[in-house]
């Protein structure tokens, strides 16, 4: 039966990286969160000093160019939803009267409610092309 060599255990190697001082930690936590604060109080300043920016549809401004309150980005999205609700109110007539024909005969059982059952079938129609999801609650009229 063969003999395995004796290996010796090795010393304990010191761990490459000593554990920090508490309290130089807390320091060095306190200076990052104190630089950090500064940054952002000079950041939220910058924003709030900078330079008005002039609407870009000078068109619309024939006296003096007016300031922008809405960016690029934003002013883009809305022009989208819009586009995409005016293409809905484009529906062909035959298509509306079709979908009115059918609200109005789908429900026979109360002919006091045909005109509501054809308006809101138009209605959810013209939503449904606009990508408009159904409404929270009731429409409030625009104050003039």
């Amino acid at each position: 039966m063969p003999i395995a060599p004796r290996i010796l255990p090795k010393a304990a190697q010191e761990a490459s990286d000593p554990v920090p001082d508490n309290a130089l930690l807390e320091a060095e936590r306190e200076e990052f969160l104190r630089q950090f604060k500064s940054q952002l109080v000079e950041a939220h300043a910058n924003a709030l000093n900078a330079p008005e920016t002039a609407c870009r549809l000078t068109e619309n401004h024939r006296a003096a160019p007016a300031s922008a309150e809405v960016c690029g980005r934003c002013y883009e999205r809305v022009q989208e939803r819009l586009d995409a609700c005016e293409a809905a109110l484009q529906i062909d007539l035959k298509e509306a009267a079709q979908i009115v024909y059918d609200a109005v005969w789908s429900d026979a059982s109360d002919p006091s409610k045909t005109y509501q059952n054809a308006a809101g079938a138009l209605l959810t129609e013209l939503r449904k092309r606009a990508g408009i999801s159904a409404a929270m609650g009731a429409f409030q009229p625009l104050e003039q």
